[in-house]
């Protein structure tokens, strides 16, 4: 904790994350779907600094586009503020600031960084001590990928996405992400996987109603062998995604002609991540995708979760 001109400050940075496998279930009565997803925490990060404030308030800023974050109540982080301090009966406020590279709404759970980094800082500024189960309970109510972004490493998410366990992971994978101008709706994607699934029922089958990380994927991870992982990955919000933006199945293939072990479509969408083979491998390929003008970075995973950051 800092002080700066005689207000206090805590800084938390978060990662975003890939869903290097993401299985949807059945629709379900409520309208929801139960997902198994294998979740890798990468080195793009969102950073908070929140200091006392007697109202609640945010103010972004950033190397992404930054016109669809809101700066009211809409925006994540100020309910994950408010949230907080409602549980733990704090009084006051907070100013936040955030300075966001993880893209908007591009299927990496910026949002979902900043709101596990104001859980944490703001529990740090005010003093509240929530224990870290409690915060956990606080992040799932945000948001189903809230409870990794706090966590990080690789880990399996079921349920909602937000029921975590730990999974075992070698070395270090190499990622480099194709960036859109644009985003994605992920509850539009997941309505048009239902209208999918319904189309195409007859040859499709139902979908599983208890959805699971394959055994192949979590042998690769806990062998970090890349090329194992490239033929494991899996998206089923892939198809919808390229059906409402047929636009990333040119970024797929091109990614994949210059040299990535494989494409996939980050969770929603619309950021597409290429695994390559290797560091060596992950510089050409982001050179190629330059090269044909595309906006790109270069990621590791997996990385730690939020955690504090002494300034």
């Amino acid at each position: 904790m800092i002080s700066r001109g005689g207000a206090r400050s805590v800084h938390v940075r978060a990662p975003g994350k890939i869903n290097v496998y993401l299985e949807v279930g059945a629709l379900q009565e409520d309208g929801y779907h139960d997902v198994a997803i294998a979740y890798q925490a990468v080195s793009l990060y969102e950073d908070v600094r929140a200091s006392e404030s007697s109202d609640f308030t945010v103010a972004v800023q950033g190397s992404v586009e930054l016109s669809r974050v809101p700066l009211d109540d809409g925006n994540i982080a100020i309910r994950a503020a408010k949230l907080l301090a409602e549980r733990t009966g704090y009084r006051g406020g907070a100013h936040l600031e955030i300075e966001k590279h993880v893209p908007v709404t591009g299927g990496m759970g910026g949002g979902s960084a900043d709101a596990a980094a104001t859980l944490l800082a703001c529990d740090a500024l005010w003093g509240t001590e929530l224990p870290r189960d409690e915060i956990l309970d606080l992040a799932r109510q945000l948001g189903a990928d809230v409870p990794f972004a706090f966590t990080g490493g690789t880990a399996i998410g079921t349920g909602r996405g937000d029921e975590l366990s730990p999974a075992l992971a070698q070395g270090t994978f190499q990622w480099v992400l194709a960036l859109a101008d644009f985003g994605l709706s992920t509850p539009a994607v997941y309505r048009e996987l239902d209208e999918h699934r319904a189309r195409h029922a007859e040859t499709l089958g139902a979908a599983d109603p208890r959805p699971s990380v394959g055994a192949d994927v979590l042998q690769a991870l806990r062998a970090g062998d890349p090329r194992m992982l490239a033929e494991a990955m899996r998206n089923d919000l892939q198809a919808p995604a390229l059906h409402l933006e047929p636009s990333l199945a040119k970024v797929l293939e091109t990614g994949e002609g210059n040299g990535a072990l494989a494409g996939i479509v980050s969770g929603s969408g619309p950021t597409v991540a290429f695994l390559a083979a290797d560091l060596d491998s992950a510089l050409e390929l982001q050179v190629a995708l330059s090269a044909a003008q595309y906006t790109v970075v270069r990621a590791t995973a997996p990385v730690h979760g939020a955690r504090i950051i002494p300034d």
